[in-house]
């Protein structure tokens, strides 16, 4: 028989975490939970559907509650389920008790995660500097950072491994933060030597790509944190010929099977999803591919090697229709053979963080070149609605991070310019220093993280 939280949570209705367990027994003194229950705290029943998925917000925070008081709450799973009248007395109940329990963490996780001004260096422990700039804008993104220094994942995740990696990062981030004045500047060895164990092809210290290591890193934490267990998935997914879907239809259920496997925090905060559009020429059927993403990599004009360029234009060039010819087209569903083809890229789904990576490196046959151009970019309300799908209005980020890159391909040095409530900063490994917004734009800016500032999207596919 599952403790009364324990079941709440797995029907959806309250996040579940060891210690509410254990603050809910303590603060009304019933008998430490040892996994079996006695006949009197057996009595658990299902959740009633009207309240599957609905989250529990406490008295007294907030004041006003989603779906009433603790108390309300317990009344209406007890009448709905004809244990008692709605006007007995529930506050003995191991309901109630184990609810008011998630009060009490809830303070305690407020009192847990005291913030200093994040104003700290990184030590370089030899041609770092990529890692140092890309952890320093992770630093900087709330949701993430929060979960990680409140130790969340520790009873989010499904996976009974040890969170190494997600443990090391964890700790970078707490020195990053402390409280303690005194430390300003932190050792990442120990999160270094966790990311090459996971990745080898980081070993040794020679100068690496960031956006790549952050790729790297982001999915190695996922793995590490995932919410559902490992399932071996098939090769291919059996394909519904000549199915007529709505594209939003198709989406979402394409975004759900998604979920069914790959569910975390990494996905919470930097996830999105890109809508393929393929048209052909010959029977003019459109067919639609959606695909996971967590950066968006945009090409800078060619034009612009050595110039000045808008972000826009390289989100225009990026969603820009392409002409296929037959031997590089996909075959058409239709007509069941290669034929010339469009296709243009769209955001379907938005993440709450998108980081856009300006590809300043492009490879040839013989070499690889580096762009130098300056690309002029908002701080506030970027509209991303334009690439989204068809009347969805506006959807605007706002900048808080960037990762720049200096030097050329053979040699060069990562830092990073991050926003905290005080203004914006410059880290440069160690060095952390005050930055004006008027400095921030410059050529070097290589991967660029917004923060979705608005929250209304609306659909008409």
């Amino acid at each position: 028989m599952l403790h009364p939280v324990l079941h709440l949570q797995r029907q959806g209705i309250v996040p579940c975490c060891a210690s509410v367990i254990q603050k809910a027994d303590e603060a009304y003194e019933l008998p430490p939970y040892s996994g079996h229950l006695s006949p009197a705290r057996e009595r658990t029943t299902p959740v009633p559907e009207s309240l599957v998925g609905r989250r529990v917000r406490m008295p007294g925070a907030d004041g006003a509650e989603e779906g009433g008081s603790c108390k309300a709450l317990c009344r209406n799973l007890v009448s709905q389920n004809g244990l008692q009248r709605e006007t007995a007395d529930i506050s003995q109940s191991v309901l109630y008790t184990s609810l008011m329990g998630l009060l009490l963490v809830a303070d305690n996780e407020k009192e847990i995660l005291a913030l200093g001004s994040g104003r700290a260096g990184l030590r370089n422990i030899g041609n770092t500097c990529f890692l140092n700039a890309i952890v320093q804008c992770l630093s900087h993104t709330r949701g993430l950072r929060d979960y990680c220094l409140l130790k969340s994942y520790r009873h989010d995740k499904f996976s009974k491994e040890e969170p190494r990696l997600t443990e090391a990062f964890s700790q970078v981030l707490s020195g990053l933060w402390s409280t303690k004045e005194e430390d300003t500047v932190v050792n990442p060895r120990q999160f270094y030597n966790s990311f090459r164990d996971a990745v080898p092809y980081f070993s040794g210290y020679s100068q690496q790509d960031a956006q790549e290591f952050l790729r790297f890193l982001l999915e190695k934490l996922h793995t590490e944190i995932n919410r559902k267990p490992n399932i071996r998935r098939p090769l291919k997914d059996p394909e519904q010929k000549y199915a007529r879907f709505r594209i939003s239809e198709e989406a979402a259920a394409t975004w759900k099977k998604h979920l069914e496997n790959d569910d975390s925090k990494i996905v919470d905060v930097f996830s999105g999803q890109l809508r393929s559009s393929l048209h052909c020429s010959v029977c003019s059927h459109y067919s639609n591919t959606f695909d996971v993403f967590c950066d968006l990599s945009l090409p800078i004009p060619k034009r612009c090697v050595a110039g000045e360029v808008k972000l826009k234009e390289c989100l225009d060039l990026f969603s820009q229709e392409e002409r296929l010819d037959k031997e590089n087209s996909p075959m058409c569903e239709r007509c069941n053979r290669h034929t010339e083809s469009t296709k243009r890229m769209s955001i379907q789904r938005f993440p709450h963080v998108i980081v856009i990576h300006l590809n300043r490196f492009t490879t040839s046959r013989w070499s690889i070149s580096k762009s130098t151009a300056y690309v002029s970019f908002p701080l506030t309300d970027l509209d991303l609605g334009p690439y989204g799908p068809l009347d969805c209005g506006p959807v605007l980020y706002d900048l808080y991070a960037i990762c720049n890159h200096v030097g050329t391909v053979n040699m060069g040095h990562y830092t990073a310019c991050c926003s905290d409530d005080n203004g914006w900063c410059y880290y440069n490994d160690s060095s952390v220093t005050p930055l004006p917004e008027t400095q921030l734009q410059t050529n070097q800016a290589y991967v660029l993280f917004y923060r979705r500032s608005n929250n209304a999207i609306t659909t008409r596919n």
